[in-house]
């Protein structure tokens, strides 16, 4: 699997000498396997005044963040959609190519930390305030591409594994997917991660197209008709299942609920019918609040 890395450039709750807002870049390895240790995993970090923010500076520590590592990345991920062009074109200048995406759950804990503990210990700071993270539009969501689109004889169901369970995602049979340590989200082994199980004819299809996606999490559009949505990349919204019913959306409710308990972790699996013992697809998500 490629090597992946997630950024952030962003200013501070920290002044400089003339009162200006201090910036930094944060890089950190994503982790793609439920295995992976958070502790060992590939961190960066510089300041930068608010006079030199611009592409160049930044493609600049990118350049020294990839000389310090012990392998340079293919892709890097970011979420804020406000420093896309900028971030792009550091990328690409450095030969890396740019994700725009929310999956960056290892950078969202570290950030977290960073607030709490770090930056209110450095000189110039200033209170941000509560932490409201960052939002993004609600956009209609897209129906699936034909080629990959469900038909009368697909089906779905809501299901749960513990964390323990996902433990073992390195000794199952998958095509595509891709998981994160459970750590993250700082669970017990016993705790109860929901999920969505796919059956599809075409769950080959289907999944392969997904990994081309940078998958977020699962959410539910109560708009007429009520959906349920895969929300993907920094924007983009899938219809992944239609709720026909009030029963179908009291259910996709109580999943809802499910995720919110298990601290957003969840999980989206595809397979071929309830008799395969192979996925086609399978990838922890999470929902950040």
């Amino acid at each position: 699997m490629a090597i992946i890395w997630e950024l952030d450039f962003y200013s501070r709750p920290l002044l400089d000498d003339n009162q200006k807002k201090v910036w930094e870049i944060l890089l950190i390895q994503s982790p793609t396997n439920v295995t992976d240790d958070p502790a060992t995993l590939f961190k960066f970090s510089k300041f930068c005044s608010n006079q030199s923010v611009n592409s160049l500076w930044l493609g600049e520590a990118i350049h020294e963040a990839c000389t310090l590592a012990s392998v340079r990345p293919q892709k890097i991920r970011f979420f804020r959609r406000a420093m896309r062009n900028m971030i792009a074109k550091a990328c690409s200048d450095q030969g890396i190519e740019p994700l725009p995406s929310r999956r960056t759950f290892a950078l969202n804990n570290w950030l977290q930390e960073r607030e709490d503990n770090f930056y209110p210990q450095q000189p110039g700071y200033t209170s941000p305030g509560p932490r409201t993270g960052v939002r993004y539009p609600e956009t209609d969501p897209n129906l699936l591409p034909e080629a990959v689109r469900g038909d009368r004889g697909d089906k779905w169901l809501y299901a749960a594994l513990s964390a323990a369970d996902l433990q073992e995602m390195p000794e199952w049979e998958i095509d595509f997917g891709e998981g994160f340590p459970v750590s993250l989200a700082a669970l017990g082994e016993d705790t109860p991660i929901p999920g969505l199980i796919y059956y599809s004819r075409r769950a080959l299809p289907l999944a392969a197209w997904m990994s081309g996606l940078e998958l977020c999490g699962l959410s539910l559009q109560l708009n007429v008709p009520p959906n349920l949505v895969l929300d993907t990349g920094i924007e983009e919204r899938w219809v992944v299942a239609s709720l026909s019913s009030k029963d179908l959306v009291s259910e996709t409710k109580t999943f809802m609920s499910a995720i919110a308990k298990s601290k957003g972790l969840h999980f989206l699996a595809i397979q071929e019918s309830p008799e395969d013992e192979k996925f086609a697809g399978f990838w922890l998500l999470r929902r950040e609040s």
